[in-house]
């Protein structure tokens, strides 16, 4: 079993993170995406949509998308529980998760595609599309401000996999001088809570 992934994007650091809080250990393939790794012949066989994270098992089944991967894990050990225990609990990080991947995670990294030449070799960035995005991120992070307060975590009173994508979209957000400002304290003292933890580190 062993996990295609590169050190600097947010979606391979979920899982990362994640297989850390389990204590699951795990053979990583680095990837070099600027290089063009994921885009091989022998990788997009594996992986048609030619991203990271990608799972492979032992019998050369393969699983992309981070959630998936994540899911995948969480089954196989149940604890400590990061998408949910009961039916509520499940339905509250999932709400979550889906309000940061599409509210913030997804709009930052629109900022990093269409406000960078990192990937000009293989699309044409949109400085419109990038600035948009940017509003749309800040708003979302007033928004979330007003929602956290009172809150430990994302989700409640348990760190879960809704913690795990704000935090690694916000460490990926400095990448285009994204960052919690001081009309956010409640959201940096999240940040702080959530950074001491060891997995952080994966």
């Amino acid at each position: 079993m062993k996990i295609y992934d590169t050190q600097r994007a947010p979606n391979p650091r979920r899982v990362r993170i994640f297989l850390a809080e389990k204590g699951i250990e795990m053979t990583y393939v680095p990837m070099n995406l600027q290089g063009g790794d994921n885009l091989s012949d022998d990788f997009v066989r594996k992986n048609p949509w030619s991203k990271v994270p990608l799972l492979e098992l032992e019998d050369g089944t393969c699983i992309g998308e981070t959630q998936a991967i994540c899911r995948y894990f969480e089954v196989l050990k149940p604890e400590p529980a990061l998408l949910g225990k009961s039916a509520l609990e499940q339905a509250e990080i999932e709400m979550w998760q889906r309000r940061v991947e599409l509210g913030f995670s997804t709009k930052v990294e629109l900022c990093f595609q269409h406000g960078t030449d990192f990937f000009a070799d293989r699309m044409t960035p949109v400085t419109p599309v990038a600035e948009w995005a940017r509003l749309d991120v800040l708003t979302f992070l007033d928004k979330l401000e007003a929602e956290f307060d009172g809150k430990v975590y994302v989700a409640g009173e348990a760190f879960s996999m809704a913690d795990i994508t704000l935090f690694c979209s916000l460490e990926f957000a400095r990448v285009v001088s994204i960052r919690l400002g001081d009309n956010h304290p409640n959201l940096k003292a999240w940040y702080e809570r959530v950074k001491i933890r060891p997995s952080i580190n994966a």
